[in-house]
């Protein structure tokens, strides 16, 4: 496959400008380094200099904070890309110092931590960054070299495998598994486990499994801690941690104060299904699962976020449950305006119709079951 281009790159280069920092976040290995090395290459009338966070002499430099060392650092330089800035200490005050006293500079920066990095940044670079969000690929992303019968017969082994762009260079699925499982063992254990000083990945891995058994249905922190005999509150700081580090978010539950609402659990997805089945260690295709609609629930609300970035939609987003268990899958509050999604991976041929709660409780609510044949209307459009 000819190479994708990325839904963000447009974005990225319009918003560099000088006096303010173009913050590109996400998870390891879902290209950001690539597209920065695209957007250099773009730019070709620009001299640019990009340097490695993770690199110590690079860290040692940055850490000489004063605006002349800065200004002989990037002399004749127009743009300087940081990849991995979450590394270098006191991120913020260096950019800070550089976005006020070298006034032509474009700054990008790049990291794999919303923790470490958004933390930095925040105080020092108050209204002076503009963020981003690059995910694994998207449908959206797809759909520039696919066509839709492509893109149709390509679903099932995204459902299994995910969308990290290097999967598009291995070609057996015993490559694609053993690249997933090093994914999972080596960044999403061991970078986790760093950042928070932990001992062991234990307790973390038996929690996602656990998460990764529960997509599509709410999830019980006091339950959680129960069966990994740890308190609520740790729970929830894993559960937190793991948000931002691109490997899990949440939904809440939607509600307007109607009576019988659930809205105190949440939903918990993966950003990725290839992530989730290494979690499980379950790569078996869809027809010997009995697992597919989880897995179709948690494809399409990734891709959901993914085009709501990129297409720069404003939503909240939510499910919607009552106790004696009507539900929604996905719920979407737009302009005032509620839109309900029930996801079915195969099209039925009996119509489906919005429980009665939410047609009595939300009756001007507009309501839709996404299923693979018209999936399209959900991840490539408004």
């Amino acid at each position: 496959m000819k190479e994708i281009p990325r839904a963000l790159f447009s974005s990225l280069v319009k918003d560099l400008t000088p006096q303010r920092v173009v913050l590109l976040l996400g998870a390891r290995r879902t290209g950001k380094t690539f597209l920065v090395k695209q957007i250099i290459n773009a730019l070709g009338n620009h001299k640019s200099l990009l340097l490695n966070g993770e690199d110590i002499v690079v860290q040692e430099q940055l850490a000489r904070r004063s605006a002349s060392h800065y200004r002989s650092l990037t002399a004749g330089v127009n743009l300087l890309v940081i990849d991995e800035a979450q590394k270098v200490p006191e991120i913020g005050m260096v950019l800070k110092l550089m976005v006020d006293e070298i006034k032509d500079l474009k700054i990008l920066v790049t990291g794999s931590s919303m923790f470490d990095l958004k933390n930095k940044l925040g105080e020092p670079l108050t209204g002076r960054k503009k963020e981003f969000i690059l995910y694994p690929l998207s449908q959206l992303e797809y759909a520039q070299v696919e066509d839709t019968i492509t893109r149709y017969g390509n679903v099932e082994e995204r459902l299994t495998y995910g969308c990290y762009p290097e999967l598009l260079q291995l070609k057996t699925a015993k490559q694609k598994r053993d690249y997933l499982r090093d994914l999972v063992s080596s960044y999403l254990y061991k970078d986790i486990l760093a950042l928070e000083n932990l001992r062991s990945s234990e307790k973390l891995a038996d929690l996602l499994k656990l998460i990764a058994w529960q997509v599509g249905h709410e999830v019980s922190l006091e339950e959680l801690g129960r069966k990994l005999q740890m308190s609520k509150n740790t729970v929830e700081r894993y559960l937190d941690l793991l948000a931002k580090v691109f490997v899990l978010f949440k939904v809440q539950g939607f509600s307007r104060n109607l009576r019988k609402e659930i809205v105190k659990t949440k939903r918990w997805y993966f950003y990725d299904n290839g992530v989730r089945n290494a979690i499980i260690s379950n790569f078996q295709p869809l027809n010997l699962r009995n697992d597919h609609g989880a897995l179709w629930e948690n494809f399409l609300a990734g891709e959901r976020l993914k085009v709501q970035q990129y297409k720069k939609i404003h939503a909240n987003n939510y499910f919607w449950r009552t106790h004696d268990r009507q539900e929604i899958d996905w719920v979407e509050e737009r302009d005032g305006n509620l839109f309900g999604f029930e996801f079915k991976f195969s099209e039925s041929s009996k119509k489906i119709i919005p429980p009665s709660g939410w047609r009595d409780g939300y009756p001007q609510a507009r309501f839709k079951v996404i299923h693979r044949n018209n999936m399209d209307e959900f991840v490539l459009k408004k």
